[in-house]
């Protein structure tokens, strides 16, 4: 099962251990997930913090999905 993080500073320092984050965007949210070799950790953040934290990420960043389209 995949663990929720809540905390964005305990997020970045885990990206040091990490072999990917997974990025999947929604209307207005953004899921980071976490791929460490023992747990997959989660983080749910609006689409501008989402940015600030992806660029103090450590690790290999993988987008899961295209933009979605707005109409």
């Amino acid at each position: 099962m995949p663990k929720q993080i809540y905390d964005v500073e305990k997020f970045l320092e885990m990206t040091e251990d990490a072999k990917e984050c997974r990025v999947k965007r929604g209307a207005g949210q953004v899921k980071l997930k976490l791929r460490t070799t023992r747990y997959l950790y989660t983080m749910i953040l609006e689409a501008q913090e989402a940015e600030e934290v992806l660029q103090r990420v450590k690790c290999q960043i993988v987008e899961a999905r295209p933009e979605p389209e707005e109409a």
